[in-house]
């Protein structure tokens, strides 16, 4: 039995791997409901429903990873990665607060730059400005060539303190360290925006709804393309 449920979760996790999304969900649900509880396909299983997003895959979330509280192969790494996205889910159906007391406690208890990256980026979401800059400072030291890092740091000048010079420098730093990420995008093309150069925003913002999306992310896909819409718009 043993045997078979580990092949069924190896064919799983490579459904995952290969990008076959609605397969892996499907063989996630039936491994799930089979009973078996282990960490190693529940972990990667709230992750996919993370990013489908919705409040019913919130939710389910949040059932799964109680129940994967108590897997056998809950490691240490594990552990972490269940708390932040456990905190990620109750932050997005209205536990604001909750998500951000958990995250602090993983945080307290081992701190990595999952944790740093993902409660820095909830303390700008919750403009938390006495706790955003301090931390997402803190985990510049960690690691100054995290673009996440980077980009929350980024954003806690532009949003919070509304330094746009200062924030511009992070930015930039994060955008060459990792051309793709779409928030950085988003933000730089604010920039050009405000320099009058459509074309380059423009690019920017292409390149950015083409992105994967997370919960994590500031800027919605929607509200991307709308942007884009309207300056093929304004230019006809």
């Amino acid at each position: 039995m043993a045997f078979l449920s580990g092949l069924k979760v190896r064919a799983a996790l490579m459904k995952h791997q290969k990008g076959d999304t609605e397969g892996a969900l499907v063989a996630y649900q039936q491994l799930f409901d089979s009973g078996l509880n282990q960490a190693s396909y529940i972990l990667p299983y709230s992750v996919l429903l993370l990013r489908q997003g919705g409040e019913a895959n919130y939710e389910r979330v949040k059932q799964i990873l109680i129940k994967a509280q108590k897997a056998s192969d809950l490691n240490a790494e594990r552990k972490q990665q269940l708390f932040v996205n456990y905190a990620v889910a109750s932050w997005k159906t209205g536990g604001k607060d909750k998500a951000i007391e958990l995250l602090e406690g993983a945080h307290r208890e081992a701190p990595t730059s999952l944790t740093y990256n993902t409660l820095g980026f909830l303390y700008v979401e919750a403009g938390d400005r006495e706790k955003a800059l301090p931390f997402n400072l803190e985990a510049y030291e960690y690691d100054d060539t995290d673009p996440i890092t980077l980009d929350n740091l980024a954003q806690t000048y532009y949003r919070l303190l509304h330094d746009k010079e200062t924030a511009k420098t992070y930015f930039d730093r994060a955008h060459t360290l990792k051309p793709e990420q779409i928030d950085t995008l988003y933000f730089l093309a604010q920039y050009d925006l405000d320099n009058g150069d459509k074309q380059a925003a423009l690019e920017k913002l292409q390149t950015a709804v083409e992105g994967r999306f997370s919960p994590l992310n500031f800027i919605s896909q929607e509200h991307i393309q709308s942007e884009i819409d309207k300056l093929k718009a304004d230019d006809q």
